[in-house]
């Protein structure tokens, strides 16, 4: 199946002639053909959401809502479809899609629909002299960049709030699951999106992304995915001048007390460990348990991870590479001294699958645990104490999220704000409000999205001074 750029309205060949393939992470399948874009390719799509911006900028909001409205609900219409499509080109089981990915995206074009109804200026009395109030306006051209693990999930996240607040976007979703993406396209069309507020152009990263992010016609750059390449988009697109928002790596802690619900807590931290195999920026992916509960909590865990299904509960890793990056951290963790208590190998079947994997006996200065793995490998370690507890949530470069588990209220809040990370879970994880800030610290981001800071992320604040 061959896809298209969308550009202008309309789908259209790459200028280069050339195609990539893509695989499916569950049969090693090629199931389409992906334009090889490049600089050109960028351009056009630039080139056409400046011909739609002047026009969509000015849109009312309560029509910009009601045509974001109409794109929810041909994702919804098209449900089944879309959850297929994630599934097969991610490699992610079809039942996590149904209840994760597609529900979310279509969340994500309600909830930036109708948030730019509530808008509110600023205002500010100056000595009874003069009124200062602040407009918030669209940026123009906005560069979205979105990466392969929740396709339309994080492309939507992107979408709604930059084509929301007025801009124009051209976006770039990950050349290894871009089923979702061409799908989007043509359902903008269905929903009466106007040609040129959405662009989307497939390709690799190195070009076609670089492209988008040194274009001198782009205001702005919001990207997700690992902490590399985030380094690279700052490097092209900082000196240019442009916005930044940059969700990156993360290396996050789950913390367990010895006051937790036991129960609850394995079943938690286990999904949180393992959901989407590992494939989530915010897994949990190194578990501290105080000591006192350390043998029960391991074998709790150990025995609820070897229940899971393989392609029910644990889909297929992205691609090739990337499975032969995670066996080579689980070889590590063994040279590093870890014992291996559940999984540690690859399935003996087509696809890119590994066992859910467990790994004990390892301390916090090794590479298995300071390295992003992102996928189905999980440390657990031993702490004594509240203070050790919080130096090892803290010993990583990374600090996007954290969840704790203790029925002590206090120590929650006071553990909670020691972490550094931008999200904190308390007895629970992944349970998310569209409307609260998100992002990193540290090498985790730069920036936050997620509610109104989306919006004002899309938008540039200009202060009006009229004298009295």
């Amino acid at each position: 199946m061959p896809l298209a750029n969308f550009i202008g309205g309309e789908f259209v060949a790459p200028k280069s002639g050339a195609y990539l393939d893509d695989i499916a992470p569950s049969t090693e399948e090629v199931i389409a053909q992906i334009p090889d874009s490049d600089e050109r390719d960028v351009d056009d799509a630039v080139q056409a959401a400046k011909l739609a911006f002047p026009a969509w900028s000015r849109t009312p909001a309560a029509e910009r809502s009601k045509l974001l409205l109409r794109l929810a609900g041909q994702i919804e219409q098209n449900f089944d479809e879309l959850a297929e499509l994630e599934s097969q080109d991610s490699g992610k089981p079809l039942s996590l899609a149904r209840i994760l990915d597609i529900p979310r995206a279509v969340a994500n074009f309600r909830f930036f629909a109708t948030a730019i109804l509530h808008d509110a200026s600023e205002a500010h009395v100056t000595d009874n002299t003069a009124l200062n109030y602040t407009l918030r306006q669209p940026l123009g051209v906005v560069g979205l960049i979105s990466p392969w693990n929740l396709p339309l999930y994080l492309l939507s996240w992107k979408i709604a709030p930059a084509i929301a607040s007025g801009n124009a976007c051209v976006a770039k979703p990950s050349e290894m699951t871009p089923l979702t993406a061409n799908r989007l396209a043509e359902l903008s069309i269905a929903a009466g999106i106007p040609p040129g507020v959405i662009n989307i152009v497939h390709g690799l990263g190195g070009k076609a992304g670089r492209a988008l992010t040194v274009h001198d016609d782009v205001a702005a750059i919001s990207f997700t995915g690992g902490t590399v390449t985030g380094a690279a988009v700052a490097a092209n697109a900082a000196p240019r001048f442009k916005k930044l928002s940059l969700e990156l790596g993360g290396k996050n802690p789950t913390v367990v007390f010895a006051d937790a619900d036991l129960d609850d807590a394995i079943k938690n931290t286990t999904r949180a460990a393992f959901w989407n195999q590992g494939e989530i920026c915010l897994c949990g992916s190194r578990i501290f348990v105080e000591r006192s509960i350390y043998d029960a909590f391991v074998d709790g865990f150990v025995a609820r991870t070897k229940e899971l299904r393989i392609g029910e509960d644990i889909g297929a890793l992205i691609s090739a590479a990337h499975l032969e990056k995670v066996t080579g951290y689980i070889e590590l963790a063994k040279k590093e001294g870890g014992t291996i208590a559940a999984g540690g190998h690859r399935l003996d079947r087509k696809g890119y699958f590994v066992e859910p994997t467990v790994i004990t006996g390892l301390g916090c200065d090794c590479r298995v645990l300071q390295e992003e793995i992102f996928g189905p490998v999980v440390t657990i370690t031993p702490f004594d104490g509240e203070d050790e507890a919080i130096a090892f949530a803290n010993s990583t470069r990374y600090g996007l999220a954290a969840s704790l588990w203790t029925r002590n209220l206090q120590r929650a809040h006071r553990v909670a704000a020691a972490i550094d990370s931008g999200t904190v879970w308390i007895n629970c994880w992944l349970l998310r409000d569209l409307r609260v800030p998100f992002g990193g610290m540290k090498e985790s981001g730069v920036g936050r999205e997620g509610g109104f800071e989306s919006l004002r992320f899309f938008t540039e604040a200009k202060n009006v001074c009229v004298k009295l």
